[in-house]
């Protein structure tokens, strides 16, 4: 997710779509989030670790 994040990210920002630029970083925050729970040991979505 974190990357995916990042692949939208720099799409929206090459391409001046402030559209992509804007899901690009909703989902790279998200995807940081998912990792900190699963670094920090919470079962994230039912499983212990999120990769």
């Amino acid at each position: 997710m974190i990357i995916l994040g990042l692949i939208i990210l720099i799409v929206g920002f090459l391409l001046k779509i402030a559209i992509l630029w804007t899901i690009g970083i909703i989902i790279l925050v998200i995807g940081l989030i998912l990792l900190l729970l699963g670094a920090l040991g919470h079962a994230v979505g039912g499983r212990r670790h999120y990769w």
